[in-house]
């Protein structure tokens, strides 16, 4: 089953002005995210979306495939859509949304991903374990899972709720990562449906899939990871991040 992975990116971003053109280490968040992307197994093509020729040319030093885009998406999965609907890119049956703002995203993550779509889950995705004290953070997307590893739910709210404090001990909660591996029907699909009432009060897109009955195998990582850059003061962690992560190397 070819892989194909899109980063979609975009310059209006609210939260982090011209997110994708922040400088990570001196060079682009989004080629950052590139950079990533080019260290997981299995991937046939990788393709970066945007709507942005100052996005575009801010990457040409990376010589990675660029794909201009509408500017009307309302989100990442709109745009990586509209790639998986060119005639150029058919073929795929496997069609990956890293998001533009996770350089820091495990390889295994997305590998992991690819593989419960592969294994026949209409998406795959990925989760890390995450500390219980962040738990209430709503920044920080939880999901639970049933026996056979699909999502049952994703929230803003700390699931699973844990009634008795002598409980506490015993409960594990996951974070879930910012990647996609869509069977290409399952793509085609959800992004052809409106939105749903938990899309809307949660704002997480892929509740739109559990919504409409689509399966969501998630990928259990063994260590926490870094969650994305949404704010100014993510971007300023993320660089110290990234200065610790070099320094370790040398």
């Amino acid at each position: 089953m070819p892989v194909l992975l899109v980063v979609p990116a975009r310059v209006g971003s609210t939260r982090l002005p011209r997110k994708p053109l922040q400088l990570l280490g001196g060079a682009p968040l989004v080629a950052r995210v590139i950079e990533r992307a080019r260290t997981v197994r299995g991937v046939d093509r990788l393709v970066l979306a945007t709507d942005s020729e100052e996005i575009a040319e801010a990457v040409d030093p990376w010589e990675v495939e660029v794909v201009m885009t509408s500017a009307d998406h309302e989100s990442g999965t709109d745009r990586v859509a509209e790639v998986a609907r060119h005639p150029v890119y058919s073929a795929y049956d496997i069609v990956v949304n890293l998001q533009g703002d996770e350089p820091f995203m495990p390889a295994e993550a997305v590998a992991g991903a690819i593989r419960k779509a592969q294994e026949g889950d209409d998406i795959g995705t990925a989760a890390a374990p995450l500390n219980p004290d962040l738990r209430h953070e709503p920044a920080l997307v939880k999901v639970v899972c049933d026996a056979n590893g699909r999502g049952l739910y994703f929230s803003r709210a700390a699931i699973p709720h844990v009634r008795d404090a002598a409980d506490l001990a015993g409960t594990r909660w996951w974070q879930h990562l910012g990647v996609y591996a869509y069977r290409r029907e399952a793509l085609l699909r959800v992004t052809a449906l409106p939105t749903c009432m938990l899309e809307r009060a949660e704002r997480l897109e892929q509740l739109r899939a559990l919504d409409a009955g689509l399966t969501i195998g998630v990928a259990l990582l063994d260590n926490p990871a870094p969650a994305g850059i949404d704010t100014p003061d993510d971007l300023a962690a993320a660089a110290v991040r990234w200065r610790e992560l070099n320094e370790d190397s040398r």
